[in-house]
């Protein structure tokens, strides 16, 4: 009987609230694995990302007008 107890308690899930416990407990052992950036590197990386999207943005606007014109040049549109 003992042997009995033994397997169902190996073979038992774990329980709601001990499954969250492991999450949190996982994911706090997962953060402090991270290499976070310095100000310096975020206030680069953000200029960084202004640029190419105003650079985006000129383009997409050059192209439009580009595109403006050349039907402004077809008859009866």
């Amino acid at each position: 009987m003992a042997k009995k107890t033994e397997a169902s308690a190996k073979n038992k899930k774990p329980g709601f609230f001990a499954k969250i416990g492991r999450f949190f407990k996982e994911a706090r052992s997962e953060l402090k694995k991270v290499v976070w950036p310095t100000p310096k590197q975020t206030a680069n990386d953000t200029l960084v990302v202004l640029v190419i999207a105003l650079i985006a943005a000129v383009f997409i606007g050059v192209v439009d007008f580009l595109f403006k014109s050349v039907v402004g040049f077809i008859p009866g549109i």
